[in-house]
């Protein structure tokens, strides 16, 4: 077959390969980012700045030419700051932000171990497009589970009770005075133990069809005195127990699912009357055309690798991505007899919808 491609021009060339060289820069220095937070390098540089790497070496209790190269890499990616005059590093507010302290609401290297989770299982993924089978979430290396808590959970700690919950119709004022909530594909349950420390006239159950991921939010549940309040269970989201909540929340998995109208049929029949279903997605537009960008690139990228081989995986295999966009969101949900639905508000990677019965 001949070829109809034109012969690129050397500046063709040289422009992607920049792009790319910037790509492999990030694609292996996201190694030294897990690296580094195993380690506590950064909380060694934010503690001793601005340091020598000997300095930072004995603040960790590593060996100091490994440290060094790190510093060094770190720097030459921005990711810390290299002062040449005093031949010291130190992390910039933003910086520390991000990758030295975990309560800060930007911390990201929760980020990195879900990528690991993604190269680690590429080979089973590349089977999965081979034969057309899926591959469930509870497939998945561990370090996915953890990954997706750690990379997940400064968010929702930001804006979950702050902005989500007070951009649904009444739901605060119920939560408040005491409600009962269940948290659906809750995995380690970072967004149920926030809602239960907010809300401590409520009542929590998660729900999870991973096992493990159950054990690991008890755990947590118990760890912060919450145990009385929040109970966690196996179950799926078309088939979990209980009625008459008065909120159900489904955080980052609705486009996870085999049958998201199931999900959306089975939720409705768990609601309370006057109930809310709290729907975090991925932020999407309904076009391809409006997801071409940075963002959307990461969201497409993880959808190829995970989301769309987890949904091939259930029954429906319904595959919405992680790109799905509100229309099809809103399909689904009103395919599940909803009839009320809006975006109740977003952020630069969430879009948060409101379904009512």
């Amino acid at each position: 077959m001949t070829s109809t491609v034109p012969a690129p021009t050397q500046a063709q060339i040289e422009e992607f390969l920049g792009k790319f060289v910037v790509d492999m820069g990030a694609a292996v220095a996201g190694a030294t980012v897990i690296l580094g937070d195993r380690l506590g390098l950064y909380r060694a540089v934010a503690a001793r700045q601005p340091a020598t790497p000997a300095e930072v070496a004995a603040e960790s209790g590593l060996d100091e030419r490994y440290v060094t190269e790190w510093l060094r890499g770190q720097a030459a990616g921005g990711y810390v700051d290299y002062d040449a005059s005093a031949g010291t590093f130190a992390l910039t507010p933003a910086q520390s932000a991000c990758l030295a302290d975990p309560d800060s609401p930007t911390y990201l290297p929760g980020a990195f171990q879900v990528v690991r989770s993604a190269y680690l299982d590429v080979d089973r993924v590349e089977t999965a497009y081979r034969t057309g089978s899926g591959l469930g979430w509870h497939e998945h290396h561990a370090d996915l589970f953890e990954g997706t808590e750690r990379f997940f959970r400064p968010g929702y700690a930001a804006n979950l009770v702050s902005a989500w919950i007070p951009a649904l119709t009444g739901v605060e004022a119920k939560l408040l005075a005491g409600a009962r909530v269940a948290d659906v594909g809750c995995g380690h349950g970072a967004s149920t133990l926030i809602m239960a420390e907010a809300y401590p006239r409520s009542t929590f159950v998660g729900f999870d069809y991973h096992q493990a991921s159950i054990d690991r939010a008890r755990e947590l549940a118990a760890a912060a005195g919450l145990s009385d309040r929040v109970r966690f269970e196996v179950a799926g989201a078309a088939d979990y127990p209980g009625d008459g909540y008065d909120l159900v929340a489904m955080f980052d998995c609705l486009h996870d699912m085999g049958d998201p109208a199931g999900a959306a049929r089975h939720v409705r029949s768990t609601l309370a009357p006057d109930g809310s279903w709290l729907i975090v997605e991925p932020n999407a537009g309904d076009d391809l055309t409006d997801n071409l960008n940075p963002v959307g690139r990461i969201f497409y990228s993880a959808s190829t690798l995970i989301c769309v081989p987890a949904s091939r995986a259930q029954d429906g295999g319904a595959c919405l991505g992680a790109q799905a966009g509100p229309a099809r969101i809103e399909a689904a949900v009103r395919q599940g007899g909803f009839t009320g639905f809006h975006t109740a508000t977003s952020t630069p990677f969430n879009l948060i919808f409101e379904a009512t019965p």
